[in-house]
Order: structure tokens, then C-alpha cells, then sequence
């Protein structure tokens, strides 16, 4: 908006967008008092007419008057060194004098609120970790780019569409409360089967807990020794599917890989009872039903996140029972089992916190999908929340479609018992790398008996598995081990296809070694690209022995029947 713009073009903006937000709101109150989801109801007594309206329009003064008194006091404040920030970039935060004092103002004062964290005496590193992270939590809620009446960009499109923009966003917000979490990408935008998860291969197997999908072969001849990928029930297998040109599945098979997903079941009351050991036996049994089918000794496994957390136990497990030798080799994918600097998701294992899930979840025994989805957005709110209150809400957009944040929204649940188990014994006490802490099935689990070939993947920017802590695995295993550090995050990091060309890695050169993670970046040789080739290699240079892509190797020609096509109707669940 240019800044020439007269205090009556603003009174008229303000004015229409005001009025469109209460109808919109009182509309939305008329047709059926609350919501689904909405968390929020009209004072006691209050009706959805005329009474209501007017509450509304009091809160909105209210709310006003507050913006103004906020806007004055970052307008009085100074910047200096600010850094370019996306959330600023359009040219109005800076071709108008107001807008541009505003964001130097709030960037001055949200960098002086974080460095107090750091100042304040007497607080142990626990405290302060966690009143750093609400801290960063607050100064990104009260950025002027999230309030209608402080972003040049929300009102100069309230001004050019007569406040239809401002209709438009009321709609989306009401949509997405009814639904219980943002919309990140359109809800339609993609179909399993279709779009996303397309490799071919047959559900061979399945238990109330899970499928197993048997990927078809693209060579005529395969590893010997098939490949299992366990993937985090906390979320859909298919992010190692996504489109053909990321699909992670897709390219192992391409390389001569016998693969085989596991696609868990979204936890309803039928499996709310599911507990640790049920997961840990599950990837047994998996393992088992492989080696059986195509009557092999031997499986590799990959493990992503809480999976690869869980497949650290399986392997312990088995070689407390003498039976080690049916897993060739673990990769472990972003996935941690030591949990002492875990990063910030340890701000989510308090007592109290556990004590909330626990009273979610009282009815029906699940933890529903979409509380974990708003936890992990938390964790990067600037760009996973409040970059769609604006775009959605405030300019009354539409996201676009993307097919990693279709998949990011496409939650599961979670038995509940479950997760507060996890929680508890792993994150908040750590009892994972004591030696007999934990038992699963009768055994004690200690990671020290190890010797299993790992393959260990972090990233630089991970937020749900720091990069420190992932390396942390090796501290507690005996059996060799190569540690690879990719760039970008969690997802990313992970799902960074060869033809993309796209960010980092970096691994140890021959013979060199690391005590930590510190020394490992300063030793390690770096790479541009995929580390997906890198991987590849060290698979096959454990046993490149191949076989005909016949008769088992074929997905449902061997004595387990195909139940349906892949993707299967379990990742279909909601």
C-alpha cells in the first residue's frame, strides 16, 4: 500500500474489514452456537443475535485499542542489524515509514527478548531452555505481520477486494477449527494411489497393527538379501513415497533392492491397548515373515525416527536371545535413543503435559493425530502455523497444493497409552541407554550388546531429532558403524532425491575417526548432493550377492497371497 495513502482510505479499509470479520463471525455463531473444534463459546446468557453482535464488536474495540498501544511502542523503537526476514519481504514493510518503523521496532524488541533469556541469573539449563523456547514462541506470535490492523500487505488487499479477502479468511479460519488444525496444503489436492504412493507392489501380509507392502521388482535380478523399512507410526509411510521423482522406495528398487514397507494402522479403540513391546515384536515379526517368504536367513532394516528408536530395541532384543544374525544391518534414519539433549521436544514431557494427554485421551484410549501434528508445527510456528494464519486467515488465500505438506497433514493416532509410555521412560527419564531398564516381552533391553552393521543419518537442521542427538547411538552400540550427516532437516534432509541435486552430506574419510559430533564436522569430508548413492554403496559392499527377480521376489507369487494393491487401505484410514 502506498504511503500516500490518507487517513480516510485507512478508516474505510479498516471500517469494511471490521464489519465483514463480525458478520462472518456472527454467522458462524447463528448457524450453530459452536463449532466443532471451535474451543469457544458466547458468554453465559448470550444469544447469536443482536446481544451477540454487539459483544463481538466490544471485543474487537477492545482488541483495537490494544493493537494501537502495542503499534505505538514498537514504532518508538530503533533496529539495528536486523537481517533480511520472510516475513517482511514484501516491499510495503519498507516503501511506507509507518510499516517500516513498525518492523525495525518489533525485531529490535524480539531480539532484546531473547537475549534477556540468556541474561537472567540463577536459572538451571532446563528452565532456561524452556523459557527460551516460550519465549521464541511469543515473540513469533506478536510479529505485526500476524494481525490484520499492523500488515501493509492484509490491508491493501482488504482495500482492493472491498473486504471480500477479509470473508474469505473468517471462512478458512472457521473451516479449519471445524477440522481441528491448519490447512497447510488443499485437502483434495491429492490421492494415494494416484498422486502420491504410486511405486507398484501388493499388501502381503497384515495384523491389526499393520501391512506389509511388497514392492515389485524393476531389474531382472535383485540383492539376496531383501531390504524392510519400518516408518514412524506417528506419521503415513508415504513420505518415503511421495511423487515418483522423490520417492525414496522408488529409487532403492530402481537400484536392485527387494523391498518391503510397513504401513502401521492409524490407532482407533480396536488397538488402543497397544503398548512398547507390541511395536518391538511387530518388527520381528516382520523380519520373520520376509526371511520365511523368500526363505532367506537375513534382512536389512531401516528404521525412521521413533521406528528406528524402537528398531534399536528390536535388535538389543534379539541378541539377548542369541538371534542377531537374522537383521545383516540397521540404518537408522533421523532416530534417537538417547534422549538427554533431545531438543526442544523435551518442553512437551512435564508431568503436567502428560497429565493434559491423559485426560485427552480418557474416552476412547487414542491420542488423536491432529495434537501431535499442532505439537511438531509449534516447533517451527513462524513458517507451520503463523505463515498460514496470515496467508489463509488475514489475506483470505487458498495454500497452494504441495505434496510434502499434504503429507504433514495427513495425521495419524496414536494409541495412547502408548505415548505417554514413550514420553515418559524415553524422553523425560532416558531409560533407553541404562542396561536393563526396560524389558520387552520378559527380556531386558541393553543397547550395549550391539554389534549389528549401522548405517546412522542425522541432519543439520533437524528440530525433532538434533543432529547431536542422533550421534549420541553410537555411544552405546559395539558393532561398526558410519555416521552420515546431511543437510536440511528431518524431512528433507531424509528425502532428497539424486536427480534434485540439491543440499549436502558429510561423512568421515577412511580411517578417520570422531569422539563427537563436534570433531566429526571438523574431520569430515563434505559432498554436494544426495547421500542416497553413498548409502547405496555401503549396502551393497556388506553383500552384493544377487538373485533372479522370480517367483517370491515377485510381489504375491510366492506362499503369501496379495491381499490388495499397494498403497493398501491402512495409510487410507483416518
Amino acid at each position: 500500500m502506498s504511503d500516500k495513502t490518507g487517513p480516510d482510505d485507512w478508516a474505510a479499509v479498516m471500517g469494511r474489514a471490521q464489519k465483514m470479520w463480525m458478520d462472518a463471525w456472527a454467522d458462524s455463531m447463528a448457524e450453530g452456537a459452536t463449532k466443532p473444534g471451535l474451543g469457544m463459546a458466547p458468554p453465559e446468557g448470550a444469544s447469536a443475535g443482536p446481544d451477540m453482535s454487539e459483544w463481538m464488536n466490544a471485543g474487537a474495540e477492545a482488541w483495537a485499542k490494544g493493537m494501537e498501544a502495542w503499534g505505538k511502542m514498537m514504532g518508538d523503537m530503533t533496529a539495528a542489524g536486523q537481517k533480511a526476514d520472510r516475513r517482511f519481504a514484501a516491499p510495503e514493510w519498507s516503501e511506507n515509514p509507518i510499516f517500516d518503523s513498525l518492523k525495525h521496532g518489533y525485531l529490535a524488541w524480539s531480539a532484546k527478548m531473547m537475549e534477556t533469556v540468556d541474561a537472567i541469573d540463577g536459572v538451571d539449563d532446563k528452565s532456561r531452555d524452556r523459557l527460551r523456547f516460550a519465549t521464541k514462541e511469543f515473540v513469533d506470535a506478536m510479529s505485526p505481520a500476524n494481525f490484520a490492523a499492523t500488515n501493509p500487505e492484509v490491508l491493501a488487499k482488504a482495500q482492493k477486494t472491498q473486504g471480500d479477502s477479509i470473508a474469505k479468511g473468517m471462512s478458512n479460519f472457521f473451516a479449519d477449527m471445524a477440522a481441528g488444525q491448519v490447512t497447510q496444503s488443499p485437502e483434495n489436492a491429492f490421492e494415494l494411489g494416484k498422486d502420491l504412493a504410486t511405486t507398484p507392489g501388493k499388501v502381503i501380509y497384515e495384523t491389526e497393527l499393520f501391512q506389509l507392502i511388497h514392492y515389485a521388482p524393476t531389474t531382472e535380478k535383485v540383492l539376496e538379501t531383501p531390504l524392510v523399512i519400518f516408518p514412524p507410526w506417528i506419521n503415513r509411510f508415504y513420505i518415503l513415497d511421495l511423487t515418483p521423482e522423490k520417492s525414496f522406495v522408488k529409487w532403492a528398487v530402481d537400484q536392485g533392492v527387494s523391498l518391503f514397507m510397513v504401513s502401521w494402522k492409524s490407532a482407533d479403540e480396536s488397538i488402543a491397548n497397544i503398548a512398547m513391546d507390541d511395536y518391538v515384536l511387530g518388527q520381528i515379526e516382520v523380519i520373520d515373515t520376509i526371511r520365511d517368504l523368500l526363505g532367506v536367513k537375513k534382512v536389512h532394516t531401516i528404521g525412521y525416527c521413533v521406528a528406528g528408536t524402537v528398531l534399536a530395541m528390536t535388535l538389543a532384543l534379539l541378541h539377548a536371545r542369541g538371534e542377531a544374525d537374522k537383521v545383516a544391518s540397521a540404518t537408522f534414519f533421523t532416530a534417537q535413543v538417547d534422549f538427554a539433549d533431545a531438543g526442544d521436544l523435551n518442553m512437551f514431557v512435564s508431568d503436567e503435559t502428560l497429565s493434559i494427554l491423559e485426560q485427552l485421551s480418557a474416552e476412547t484410549g487414542v491420542t488423536d493425530g491432529r495434537v501431535l501434528a499442532a505439537t511438531f508445527n509449534m516447533l517451527r510456528g513462524r513458517d507451520l502455523i503463523w505463515n498460514y494464519v496470515v496467508n489463509n486467515y488475514l489475506m483470505g488465500n487458498e495454500p497452494r497444493p504441495f505434496d510434502l505438506l499434504h503429507w504433514n497433514g495427513d495425521v495419524t493416532n496414536l494409541p495412547a497409552a502408548w505415548h505417554r509410555d514413550y514420553l515418559a521412560r524415553l524422553y523425560r527419564d532416558n531409560l533407553l541407554v541404562k542396561p536393563g531398564a526396560i524389558s520387552i516381552d520378559g527380556d531386558a533391553i541393553d543397547l550395549t550388546m550391539i554389534e549389528t552393521p549401522l548405517y546412522v543419518q542425522a541432519g543439520e537442521q533437524d528440530h525433532i531429532a538434533p543432529a547431536a542427538s542422533v550421534w549420541k547411538l553410537l555411544d552405546h552400540v559395539k558393532g561398526p558403524a558410519r555416521f552420515l550427516l546431511a543437510g536440511s532437516g528431518h524431512i528433507a534432509g531424509v528425502v532428497n532425491p539424486p536427480a534434485a541435486k540439491k543440499y549436502h552430506y558429510s561423512v568421515l574419510p577412511d580411517g578417520v575417526q570422531a569422539k563427537d559430533l563436534d570433531a566429526f564436522v571438523e574431520k569430515a569430508k563434505r559432498s554436494e548432493g544426495s547421500w542416497w548413492p553413498d548409502w547405496i554403496d555401503w549396502l551393497k559392499s556388506l553383500d552384493d550377492t544377487q538373485v533372479d527377480a522370480k517367483g517370491a521376489r515377485q510381489p504375491g507369487k510366492g506362499k503369501l497371497k496379495p491381499i490388495e494393491d499397494a498403497p493398501g487401505r491402512y495409510v487410507k484410514t483416518r
